[in-house]
């Protein structure tokens, strides 16, 4: 289990590392596009989850939309502090 602080600082360490097999770099290397399509997916299926499938299920797809919403967060070169002082 990692934290939100945790998985930021992973991805970041991914994309810096540029490798070519990392998900994360191919997400980064097809841009804030096809990041925001990923994005708008995980968070329907958050919604379909939370309406339909249960708590584990909703769970689940909210760790998938937290980790996209980074990715994008990293493309658009925003640190955790750009968001928090919005909270």
């Amino acid at each position: 289990m990692k934290t939100f602080e945790e998985l930021f600082a992973e991805l970041k360490g991914k994309a810096a590392s540029m490798d070519p097999a990392s998900g994360t770099v191919k997400m980064l290397q097809k841009g804030k596009h096809a990041i925001g399509k990923k994005v708008i997916e995980e968070a329907g299926e958050v919604w379909i989850a939370a309406e339909y499938e249960g708590k584990d299920k909703t769970a689940e797809e909210i760790s998938q939309l937290l980790y996209h919403l980074q990715t994008m967060m990293i493309a658009c070169e925003l640190e955790l502090e750009d968001i928090y002082k919005y909270l």
